[in-house]
């Protein structure tokens, strides 16, 4: 068996769109040279991943991983596998990083063992240090970032205009300062007790998604001026309303009559419109992750889809995103040593 082109990391590969994304990358035959990582909460119950991986081609090598974004001591233990394996020359360094695995509680909030709050924790800080933590296993002349992000990270998006979660002008700007910041990572902006409905969920995860779309901006940035890191890049893409298990805790109308009944006649009737199936969404996530393969590689975009779109202003505001990125690595823990980025405090 030849070796394997580099390694492609998918995160929640188990369902929806980290499995589409998966069988897309076992189908072709110019991604299954590459080895797969597949993260999963559970390893030995990842039934849609295996199915997925199933219906690929069978030479291509991978493995499923147990990963849970939510601990970060099991973070930090995955991806120090990770680098011994690379490092070892096992698997080859890793070409394409997708930071896909997303949570949303539908106001069922509830909190990590360290006292955050799950949808923070498990959409931006695990994946957070994840990143930082696999640096140096990445293709430093080719390597890609994708990050996953969604309308929800801009109030102003009018696709969130149906919800009425942003209407109130408090929520429009989702953080300030350090201390606004830390009552978004321990859940109590927005909190469920304040406000029941499915609306407290969708701003957090939208709080959530703002950093992770800052931390492309401000990884890439930083990337950049780093003499190893200079020719990695980082790339979003918001994937668009799919049918997926995101909802799986959501209200009955939402997950069953929305999801389950009017979405599949909408994508039905129009393949092609606002409501994507996650093959599609898949297929244009791979489209940032290898692109065509000629020119300049793209950094710091963001894609609906394929299309370039500019994200939120607050996104875009250098001040806030040092500000997040320094709270970020007090509440991950990251010292010195643990990442080669330069500029990483």
């Amino acid at each position: 068996m030849t070796a394997a082109k580099g390694t492609i990391l998918v995160t929640g590969a188990n369902g929806g769109l980290g499995s589409a994304i998966a069988e897309q990358i076992a189908s072709k035959p110019e991604l299954s040279a590459y080895h797969g990582l597949y993260t999963v909460r559970d390893a030995t119950a990842a039934p849609a991943l295996t199915s997925a991986l199933a219906r690929g081609a069978s030479s291509h090598p991978h493995d499923v991983l147990s990963l849970d974004l939510t601990k970060l001591d099991n973070v930090r233990q995955v991806a120090e596998g990770i680098n011994t394996r690379v490092s070892a020359g096992q698997i080859p360094s890793i070409r394409s990083l997708i930071l896909n695995a997303g949570f949303l509680d539908f106001g069922k909030q509830s909190w990590t063992d360290d006292g955050l709050d799950v949808t923070f924790a498990a959409n931006y800080l695990g994946h957070w240090l994840l990143v930082l933590l696999l640096l140096q296993s990445m293709d430093k002349e080719a390597g890609r970032i994708i990050v996953i992000g969604s309308q929800a990270h801009d109030p102003n998006d009018k696709r969130n205009a149906s919800s009425k979660a942003f209407e109130e002008e408090k929520y429009k700007t989702f953080v300030h300062d350090e201390a606004g910041f830390e009552a978004i990572a321990k859940g109590t902006w927005s909190s469920a007790e304040e406000d029941p409905s499915f609306r407290s969920g969708f701003r957090r995860y939208g709080a959530a998604k703002l950093f992770v779309i800052m931390m492309m901006h401000e990884l890439q940035r930083r990337m950049d001026h780093d003499a190893a890191l200079m020719n990695v890049c980082v790339l979003g893409v918001d994937p668009g309303a799919m049918i997926t298990g995101l909802q799986r805790l959501s209200p009955w109308f939402i997950r069953v009559l929305l999801f389950k009944v009017i979405y599949p006649i909408i994508v039905y009737l129009n393949p092609n419109g606002p409501i994507r199936p996650p093959q599609r969404s898949a297929s244009d996530v791979l489209e940032a992750a290898f692109g065509s393969g000629s020119g300049e590689l793209p950094k710091d975009l963001y894609f609906d889809g394929t299309r370039p779109l500019e994200t939120s202003a607050e996104s875009r505001d250098a001040q806030k995103r040092d500000l997040v990125w320094r709270e970020t690595v007090r509440y991950a823990h990251l010292k010195e040593g643990d990442t080669i980025l330069g500029n990483w405090q």
